[in-house]
């Protein structure tokens, strides 16, 4: 038959409206829009960081040191590749205020001392409108300082009190309100303050062997090749610590964080069209069922099984249309509209506008799935031969497709993953998502088959005798409308979507709040000079309430090379590669050592360096024991031989080294000192005023204000979670309120029998509304078990942490569902409780 012919039948079949697939495209349509809108502020954003790169960076290209400035041959380069130069510095500092009583009030800050040419792009917008010189001018000799708000609250500033960093003075010149290269300056544990950098000299701030961090900004000719240079300083300056960032990626981290978030909200957006897949393919068995006589008109008069095909094939192929244009118009519409809400709480810069790229997907993503639910319940309406069209619509129809029927679908669901994988960019998650989408709804199956049996059972046994009520309800479950199979499938699924979010964002919690060592320590403390470090133990010691004290010689250096290799030739972007890592020595092992494999060296060890190294992540990078490790500290290279590997348990919030090597290996070195101070909450106050008063350039990091930031970066990363789920939920519902919906003539008919039979309203109700709650109870227990292994499966095997169910979440699903369930199913029921028994047992005659 050729196409044209079913085609002009199709079109003739949908003159009669779009009454029986408001569900088909209601599902489709969310699906399709949910990823159409990921899709889409993930392009805005990509495009504001393409746009505003050099503002987001500071400049054209960035070098940057670790713990130390650029020497005279590196400046030199520099002047004379770019046109402009803005050389900068940033650490952790204590501000300290003298308020009106004559407390002395003290904060975590982070700074940025910076010279007259910044910034070389962008502009420093403050509260009061002036420029960023002005407000650092020096007046009544004193420097000035612009800081955030967070800071002016917490000590009630107003603008000309005096604040202190180190020892030297500053004047509060204006609020900062925006920083134009603070995206690509990571994550800060304390509010931004801004100086210069001249005005630190003799605060003792930046004495040798401090932990800050030096960046030049370049302002490069247009016609600069940035590849050329990058690789041109990376050969000059080789095995130096130089670390090289330019325009094409000013903020990588940032970048890998918003590839990854909305590549994980995308494959949600994934799972919610498998959801509305469900209630595709719900809608056009329903659909089919309707047009029975249709179907059998047809093939009396001479139509094959593959013209029913494709007739039908051509109304859903112009109905998915219909539906993926809809979810497309909603997709792109949505982030435009609601671009203003987003740009003021996103940290970087979004160019909202209309993208091909995400609307292109999105499409692809709702045409396969369409195609994939549609083909199955297509295929067994083309091998059903007419006679059997004829029989009455609650008949069992349990025949399976032609085998070319069940090819073709496995064949596009694997195209379907093979485009997840390809196009979010990250396989390995894409894959896992698959491999959980595909084994819930497998679980999922076996449930409603299990329940179906299981309530057949129960039907017959001793628990329904004398409760006509519930063995109706049972009946109705076990028996073959497929009704039970599609609300399991399509509740149950969005419900394990909703339940894994849950387990997961609830562990997330758990590794900063339940995983925190009941001995914690109150304060880490850094920057202490050698010739501090007697002064301070005795000064923390004599504070009451400190029980405890640990120190260690602090250094920081840079994996360059494994066994005279490129580490990351050797490790590929294993974590410890990504900037400087923290390195101490030990003439014998710290107490509380587990040497796991190797043994320590000699006390007196004078020979050629060597190293211990964690185990965990040893393992991770494939070291053995004899191996070489090259470590770029203060710009010179340290190549030493791992002696052993130690238990390192970065967990325990002590004092954790990556790497130690022998004492001799660092010797003549210039190196500060952390320490760990455990004290008793009342303790912690009189402990830091003394500490900071005696020691004024040490930094004071308190450890449950550190985890209370990082708490709550992990609240914005729940939230957008937690909304992509809830899409998929209500793809789930509007699936549910499909089924629902379509089971109504059927319930109509069960009305009117049991009404016949002497049946109540009341009692008919009661059937229906059990019916209703156990398929939602039993979608919710499903979910909260296929939501739990992916939960699992997040926590232990993509982030290697530990996992913990929790309860609370689940019994919610488990209500939610049952909820749901009955709501929908009650809304449906009133309609068959009116009907007249007579007139619809006439019509079926």
């Amino acid at each position: 038959m050729r196409i044209p012919i079913a085609l002009r039948l199709a079109l003739r079949e949908l003159r009669g409206g779009l009454a029986g697939f408001r569900i088909f495209l209601a599902c489709l349509a969310l699906g399709v829009a949910a990823i159409a809108a990921v899709g889409s502020v993930r392009m805005a954003i990509e495009e504001g960081l393409s746009r505003e790169a050099a503002s987001i960076l500071g400049g054209d290209a960035q070098i940057e040191f670790t713990y130390r400035f650029a020497d005279r041959a590196e400046r030199d380069w520099m002047a004379e590749k770019a046109t402009e130069i803005s050389g900068l510095v940033d650490f952790r500092s204590m501000a300290a205020f003298d308020d009106a009583d004559g407390e002395t009030q003290r904060a975590l800050v982070q700074v940025k001392a910076v010279d007259g040419a910044y910034p070389l792009y962008g502009r420093v917008e403050l509260a009061g409108d002036g420029s960023l010189a002005e407000a650092l001018a020096t007046r009544d000799g004193l420097p000035g300082l612009v800081a955030q708000r967070i800071l002016i609250d917490r000590f009630g500033l107003e603008p000309g009190d005096v604040l202190r960093l180190g020892t030297q003075d500053f004047r509060l010149s204006d609020e900062l309100l925006v920083e134009p290269d603070a995206a690509a300056s990571g994550f800060g544990l304390g509010p931004r303050v801004i100086v210069l950098l001249e005005d630190l000299e003799g605060s003792g701030l930046l004495s040798e062997g401090s932990l800050f961090d030096s960046s030049y900004r370049l302002r490069l000719p247009p016609e600069a090749d940035l590849a050329a240079l990058r690789e041109e300083a990376r050969a000059r300056f080789a095995d130096t610590g130089l670390q090289w960032r330019d325009r094409r990626n000013g903020a990588p981290g940032l970048s890998r964080f918003v590839d990854r978030l909305a590549a994980f909200l995308v494959l949600i957006g994934l799972a919610g069209l498998a959801v509305g897949g469900v209630g595709v393919s719900a809608a056009v068995r329903a659909h089919l069922e309707g047009k029975t006589e249709t179907i059998a008109t047809l093939k009396t008069l001479g139509a094959t099984g593959g013209t029913v095909f494709a007739v039908y094939l051509a109304q859903i192929g112009l109905l998915s249309l219909a539906g993926i244009a809809l979810g497309l118009v909603l997709g792109a519409g949505a982030p435009l509209l609601a671009a203003p809400l987003i740009e003021a709480r996103l940290p970087v810069p979004a160019a909202f506008g209309l993208y091909a790229r995400p609307l292109a997907e999105a499409a692809a993503y709702g045409a396969l799935t369409a195609l994939i639910f549609s083909i199955w319940p297509l295929a067994r309406a083309r091998d059903i031969r007419a006679a059997e069209l004829f029989r009455d619509l609650t008949a069992a129809r349990r025949a399976w497709p032609a085998p070319r029927f069940v090819a073709a679908t496995l064949a596009l669901a694997g195209l379907l993953v093979g485009l997840a994988t390809w196009l979010s960019g990250a396989p390995e998650l894409a894959l896992g998502t698959a491999g959980g989408v595909i084994g819930a709804l497998l679980l999922l199956l076996l449930a409603a088959r299990g329940l179906g049996r299981l309530a057949r059972r129960l039907a017959r046994s001793r628990l329904a005798r004398g409760r006509p009520a519930l063995r109706w309800a049972l009946a109705a479950l076990g028996g073959p409308s497929g009704e039970t199979a599609s609300v399991v499938l399509s509740l149950g699924l969005g419900l394990s979507v909703l339940a894994a979010v849950g387990q997961i964002d609830s562990n997330l919690r758990g590794l900063i709040t339940r995983d925190l060592p009941a001995r914690a320590p109150s304060y880490f403390f850094v920057d202490i000079q050698n010739d501090q470090l007697e002064g301070f133990l005795e000064t923390a010691r004599a504070e009451p309430g400190v029980t405890a004290v640990e120190t260690a010689p602090m250094l920081r250096g840079i994996i360059t090379r494994i066994n005279g290799k490129p580490a990351r030739e050797v490790a590929g972007g294993h974590w410890t590669l990504n900037g400087d890592r923290g390195v101490t020595y030990a003439a014998t092992p710290p107490p509380g050592t587990v040497i796991t494999e190797g043994a320590w060296w000699p006390e007196d060890h004078a020979g050629p360096p060597l190293m211990s190294f964690a185990e965990e992540e040893g393992r991770e990078l494939g070291l053995r024991l004899g191996d070489t490790l090259t470590v770029n500290i203060l710009g010179r290279d340290l190549t030493a031989t791992i002696l052993n590997f130690r238990e390192v348990k970065f967990e325990t919030m002590g004092i954790n080294f990556l790497m130690t090597v022998d004492p001799a290996a660092l010797a003549g070195a210039p190196h500060t000192h952390i320490a760990t101070v455990y004290a008793e909450p009342e303790a912690e106050a009189p402990l830091l005023r003394a500490l900071a008063e005696a020691y004024p350039n040490i930094t004071a990091v308190r450890v449950r204000e550190a985890i209370e930031k990082v708490a709550s970066s992990l609240e914005g990363l729940g939230a957008a979670t937690r909304w992509g789920a809830s899409a998929t939920l209500l793809t789930g519902l509007v699936v549910l309120v499909g089924a629902a919906a379509a089971g109504v003539r059927r319930r109509v008919f069960e009305s009117a029998v049991l009404k016949t039979l002497g049946a109540g309203r009341g009692r008919i109700l009661a059937s229906f509304a059990l019916r209703a709650a156990l398929i939602g109870t039993a979608a919710g227990a499903v979910a909260i078990l296929a939501g739990g292994i992916a939960g699992w499966a997040v926590m232990v095997l993509v982030m290697d942490g530990s996992f913990r169910f929790e309860p609370l979440s689940a019994l919610a699903i488990v209500a939610g569902g049952a909820l749901a369930s009955l709501l929908a199913g009650l809304a449906f029921a009133l309609g068959p409780l009116s009907a007249r028994p007579a007139r619809v047992l006439r019509a079926r005659e």
